[in-house]
């Protein structure tokens, strides 16, 4: 029978391991308590030869920061906000997936907020809750029209920089889609296609806007016929209902088709493919986001890539300027798109 001690524990049971503290650091490292605190708050006045040796008795302790502790002593949490809405969708998620690991790398973490819908009081509600994690500042992915109105009643006093937003009262980082519009037209009428028809995004997103209007400017400017747009919701199904409804206009036929993301370009290849229509023999195609799979769709897609990882961080560049006590400007840093040539293109017959 194992005897028991008065707290009722197995005698043979080891205590809890306790956590490596500072003073283990400081003991490791061979120097004082207050040497460590001073390294741990990014303080000047430590030597680099004596902050490698804390660091390095860090790392083999496994010693983690007290945050909170942190905090309290330099008034800064090294965190930062992120409000994104259709997290869903490739664009969203990977400018929230750049923005974090740009953080990341100049040593922020990230909390986020990811919202159903965007207006001014989901707004409001999603400030209030960063706020209520003492972020520093708040990074907003804002592709929808609606969210300029929504941002213009942003407290002053918060750092904050939009990503995909139109032209409104805050900093901004947009990749140019204007631009990859018109050479992704340029390209298909370079190849010799009469005119370029287009299936577009939700006409109340920004990106959206911008692929329409840069792919109507190129035909207008080369004096072709602007076929009718079709429009869908970002979806593979929405792309495939879209390029059906195309074939279905016989006054419209196209020999070149610019769709507006990369996830409705997988639909209509899917229409163009049951309705006995060769990619690119009879129909060339070009898509817009360069996702993982484009380079093994059946052709390999032509495509624009966002650099999305510039646009992390860039963004995060605009808000340390503002957490480091910069004004708030209306600066919009426009980032141009990478154009990728595959095997969905070509001459028409």
């Amino acid at each position: 029978m194992v005897k028991r001690p008065d707290n009722g524990a197995p005698a043979n049971a080891r205590a809890p391991r306790r956590s490596p503290g500072m003073v283990d650091v400081a003991r490791l490292a061979g120097v004082s308590h207050m040497t460590v605190s001073r390294v741990i708050n990014d303080q000047p006045t430590v030597s680099q030869v004596t902050r490698q040796r804390v660091l390095a008795a860090m790392s083999e302790l496994g010693y983690r920061p007290n945050v909170a502790a942190r905090a309290l002593v330099t008034g800064r949490t090294r965190t930062l906000g992120v409000i994104s809405v259709d997290t869903t969708l490739y664009g969203p998620a990977s400018m929230l997936l750049a923005i974090e690991r740009a953080a990341r790398e100049v040593d922020y973490s990230v909390s986020i907020a990811s919202l159903p819908g965007l207006d001014r009081r989901t707004l409001r509600d999603a400030f209030d809750a960063l706020a209520s994690q003492a972020v520093e500042g708040i990074i907003a992915i804002t592709p929808h029209v609606a969210a300029t109105a929504a941002l213009r009643h942003v407290p002053k006093d918060v750092p904050v920089v939009a990503v995909e937003g139109g032209k409104g009262p805050l900093p901004t980082v947009a990749v140019d889609q204007y631009l990859g519009a018109t050479e992704a037209t340029r390209h298909l009428l370079s190849l010799g296609h009469r005119t370029v028809g287009h299936i577009a995004g939700p006409s109340d997103w920004y990106e959206a806007q911008e692929r329409e209007r840069g792919w109507r400017d190129m035909l207008v400017a080369e004096g072709r016929e602007v076929p009718e747009v079709v429009r869908g919701d970002w979806s593979p199904r929405s792309g495939y209902a879209a390029a059906k409804q195309l074939l279905e206009k016989t006054t419209q036929k196209v020999t070149a088709l610019f769709v507006a993301n990369d996830q409705m370009a997988i639909g209509a290849l899917r229409a163009l493919g049951e309705a006995g229509i060769s990619v690119p023999r009879q129909v060339s195609l070009v898509g817009f986001d360069d996702i993982p799979e484009a380079e093994f769709f059946s052709p390999p897609l032509t495509t624009l890539r966002q650099e999305f990882s510039e646009v992390g961080r860039r963004s995060l560049e605009l808000l340390l300027e503002q957490v480091e006590g910069a004004p708030r400007t209306r600066r919009r840093l426009v980032i141009p798109p990478q154009f990728i040539v595959r095997d969905s293109t070509a001459a028409p017959e």
